[in-house]
């Protein structure tokens, strides 16, 4: 299991708590969940369940027989209660539940709800018990949970989000791909570990693309469309506002013109999208500059959404006429290097958390950034407590960072208002003599090339 250590020493300090405890592991599917709980469940106690999208008494029914198949036991009474009488660990050790999908089963069913609750205050079963309530559905978390436990939410201990991986941990799952690749991939599927696990890192990316993204039957064949419509309706309105944001429009007002949707429609949907975590809104770096900063400003979250609404979605003919290669050299290839560019400002950022993390930045990172503005922009901005700050110019595409990128860098900060104890200038290609030399010469800029990250 690669990059799940954070969240498996949560999870290992709950089970060492005295007492029951009630924790929500959460995370989207394909995140790598199951893995991390399979993981977390070695040499321990435990009764599994996955809950079903059935009926109340079919659910019940199953959760008993699966009971009395663990157990050797005979149940008579298919309640909640009674099974969590029943469940044991067989000795004096910890007893894990784990109720996989529970939502299927609380949004049902409140007997279940209440058994929960009574289960975590010792009134069911008697010995220590850790109680993991898991989902996969994080808008539903996020949103609905709370009210749907009622007052048994003010008895869960923790919750715990599994969520994408970074950027170093990509690299572990690619072993055999240089950075440049798997800046690549990132920027395609990003920190999904069950989209990753099918990438072949014996074949170059434009092969990895054709055969599982562009070629029916390919495990990512429509997976976009497919994850948006699991938990969304009126797929025609997400697909119209989803290609928009792709295409450049961002703010309402170039959705509400580009789709014809009210302002207040759209608005509905992308608070939808913001729940799903498809969608994000933009906000600037906070600086004196803030009447020169963009705002109410939208971008495509997911990884992988965003890189199928903006290179296939809008040429979905072509995609069921051409043979994947010739889609890929017409409508991918030519426009990639450009998209790029925010995958590589997560990984220069991702980069210097990892520095200030073992000290090896002038200033300790509290707060991490992006400023963006109505006349140029600022890759990144970072800050310590007492708002010392490091600047960040990030570099893909073009063939070399330049002084011009610097100087432009530096009337971007004056918009902003901002100054900086020093410069980290990023460049996946080359430096150009000229800030070569001024940073041997003035030590606040620093030049670190892609192959050092």
């Amino acid at each position: 299991m690669v990059g799940r250590t954070t969240e498996l020493r949560e999870l290992e300090k709950f089970y060492r708590r005295d007492g029951n405890q009630l924790v929500v592991l959460y995370g989207r599917r394909d995140s790598g969940k199951r893995e991390l709980l399979w993981n977390f469940l070695q040499k321990k106690k435990c009764f599994y369940y996955g809950a079903r999208q059935a009926s109340t008494d079919l659910q019940r029914r199953m959760f008993g027989q699966e009971i009395e198949q663990k157990y050797k036991i005979k149940i008579q009474d298919f309640q909640y209660d009674t099974f969590f009488n029943r469940i044991r660990s067989g000795d004096g050790s910890k007893l894990v539940l784990v109720i996989d999908d529970f939502e299927y089963i609380a949004k049902k069913d409140e007997e279940f709800v209440a058994s929960i609750g009574r289960l975590k205050d010792k009134k069911l079963y008697p010995g220590p018990v850790l109680i993991l309530l898991c989902s996969s559905s994080i808008a539903w978390v996020e949103n609905d949970m709370v009210a749907c436990l009622g007052s048994c939410a003010r008895k869960v201990t923790g919750t715990l989000k599994v969520g994408e991986l970074g950027f170093v941990d990509v690299v572990k799952m690619l072993p055999d791909y240089g950075v440049r690749e798997c800046i690549q991939v990132y920027g395609i599927l990003g920190g999904i570990p069950g989209y990753l696990k099918h990438w072949d890192a014996g074949q170059d990316l434009k092969e990895n693309v054709c055969r599982h993204i562009l070629a029916e039957g390919g495990f990512l064949y429509r997976e976009a469309q497919q994850y948006i419509s699991e938990e969304l309706r009126e797929l025609s309105v997400y697909n119209t506002i989803l290609q928009a944001i792709a295409s450049g429009r961002r703010k309402l007002n170039d959705l509400f013109q580009y789709t014809g949707f009210s302002r207040a429609k759209i608005s509905v949907y992308l608070k939808n999208l913001m729940a799903f975590d498809v969608v994000e809104k933009v906000y600037s770096f906070e600086t004196g500059g803030w009447e020169n900063a963009q705002k109410g400003l939208y971008r495509i979250k997911n990884t992988y959404v965003h890189f199928w609404y903006k290179f296939v979605y809008p040429n979905l003919s072509d995609l069921y006429l051409l043979p994947a290669r010739k889609f890929f050299e017409v409508h991918i290839e030519p426009g990639l290097e450009e998209y790029l560019n925010e995958c590589f400002r997560r990984v220069c950022m991702e980069y210097l958390q990892l520095m200030s993390m073992v000290k090896q930045l002038p200033i300790e990172i509290h707060k991490i950034g992006t400023w963006v503005g109505k006349q140029g922009s600022i890759d990144i901005v970072a800050q310590n407590a007492v708002r010392e700050r490091i600047v960040g110019l990030c570099n893909w595409s073009e063939d070399a960072l330049t002084e011009e990128m610097f100087e432009n860098l530096l009337q971007s900060m004056d918009q902003a208002k901002i100054k900086a104890e020093k410069y980290y200038l990023f460049s996946a290609r080359h430096f150009d003599n000229a800030i070569t030399a001024r940073a041997a010469e003035d030590e606040t800029i620093v030049l670190i090339d892609m192959n050092r990250l």
